[in-house]
Formats: C-alpha cells, structure tokens, sequence
C-alpha cells in the first residue's frame, strides 16, 4: 500500500521516523510521499525520501503560509530532485479568518506563477477547505493540466465533487471518510471513478476508525482507509489496493512499475 500524502517531517513523527517506517511495513504499507508545507520543512522532506527508497517527497506552500512572503529557492531546489514527485501543498482554505482569502489568493498566483516559469513539470496536490469554486477559478487561469491535480483530504459532500470531477482532477480521502458522521463525504467517495481515487493518511492528522484516539496518526492506519473504501465501492481488499497503488504509481511518476 501506498501512503499518497503524509507529513514525515512533522514535528509529532519526524523525532521518531524509525519506529513510523517501521510500523507501516508491519502493515503493509511499503510506500510513502511526504508533503512540504512550506520553506521551513521542504528540504527536510528531501532528506528523508533521499534515504529511504520508498519514500518521495513534494515542494509547496501550504495556504496558512500566506501571511509571509515566500522564498521560492528552497522550493525549486527541491522541486529538480527526482526524489520530488508533485509540486504541492497548494490551495486555498476559507475555513479559518487568517490568513485572508486575499492572500491566500496571491500566494496561489505566485505559485502558479513559479510551477509554470520553473518549467518542471510535476503533478500539483491541492490543499482545498470550503473553497471548492474559488479554487478552480483561480486553477482556470492559470496553464495548469486539471487532469494533472489531486485534491487531497477531501470532505465534501457530492455537490462540491461534481465541479471537481468535471474538471478532470483526482481526489484523495483521508480517514475522515471513516468517520460515523461523515456521511456526506463517504457518499462522495463512492462516486469517484476507480481510476481518480486515491488513499492518504495526512499523518499526523486525521486517525481512522477504528484507531480514531491514536494520536497521532501514522502512515500505517491507512490501510484502515484502503479497507473502507474497497468496501464502498464493493471491491476486494486485495484489488482494490492494487488499483490505488497504480493509480498512485501512474498519477506521481514513481516508476514503480504496477499495473492493474
């Protein structure tokens, strides 16, 4: 199994990274790509996907970083490795107040603005909360292959996925999908086509029923999540881990040589 999107240099798991690796192969879960936040963490997610085989990291600025003004150096450093996979966390979060939505636009532009002038051509993983519409507005002006794009962690319900599917993206769910409550988002993974369904812990964030106490969250809960979708969707466990590892295999380039 493939962990799509989880934070490795985290403050809560990168002291103990031996023990996370560790239990997600007792688990099963033999692949990991750990997601920058920002500057101050990108080129320590290139340090770790550079010494384990199967880990790969991202470059992106997180749209909480918006209050401060970006040094891109680190990111594009990182982003012409080829242990960096997908340009991301970016996106827009009208969740919170701060930072405001005028400079989580400005941040987005900018970084759509460096992908594009980089010429690295690297899928984007989206960081979206309660922002579905005015994200891809922004995405629309901006010579980006949607096709290209994840939403990750995604909580919507169906309404807000149809824009998103239409658009041509993939999308990713945590375990929040697992959750008794979450009904709506549980019913919006179901209607995700197989071939743009992909599975992330977000870890340390986001524990899985029925670990949803363990804090904090590890890469190797996300087989809990791979278990629910399979059975949402009415697949075998097996299959489907097959299938959402080649998805993830294909949409990240990790050369990994699966198939379905």
């Amino acid at each position: 199994m493939i962990d799509t999107h989880c934070h490795l240099v985290s403050s809560q798991l990168h002291a103990r990274l031996d023990d996370v690796l560790s239990n997600a192969a007792e688990a099963g879960v033999d692949g990991m790509i750990t997601v920058s936040t920002g500057p101050g963490d990108v080129e320590a997610g290139l340090e770790v996907a550079g010494a384990h085989e199967h880990v790969w990291c991202t470059a992106g600025i997180h749209p909480h970083e918006a209050e401060t003004t970006p040094d891109w150096t680190p990111l594009l450093k990182v982003a012409r490795d080829d242990r960096c996979v997908a340009w991301g966390e970016l996106g827009l979060d009208w969740y919170y107040k701060t930072p405001t939505r005028d400079r989580q636009i400005s941040l987005l532009e900018a970084h759509l603005e460096t992908i594009e002038s980089s010429g690295i051509d690297m899928p984007v993983v989206l960081h979206c909360r309660e922002a579905v519409d005015d994200l891809l507005a922004v995405l629309a002006g901006a010579s980006l292959d949607l096709t290209r794009c994840v939403f990750h962690c995604y909580t919507g319900d169906l309404d807000s996925l149809r824009p998103v599917l239409d658009a041509g993206c993939h999308v990713s769910f945590t375990g929040v999908v697992t959750f008794p409550n979450a009904t709506e988002v549980a019913e919006a993974a179901r209607n995700v086509p197989i071939e743009r369904l992909m599975v992330e812990t977000d870890a340390p964030y986001l524990s899985p029923e029925p670990v949803r106490k363990m804090r904090p969250n590890e890469p190797c809960n996300v087989i809990h999540t791979f278990r629910f979708l399979a059975d949402l969707h009415g697949i075998e466990h097996d299959e489907f881990t097959q299938r959402m590892d080649a998805n993830a295999n294909r949409f990240f380039g990790l050369g990994l040589g699966l198939e379905v």
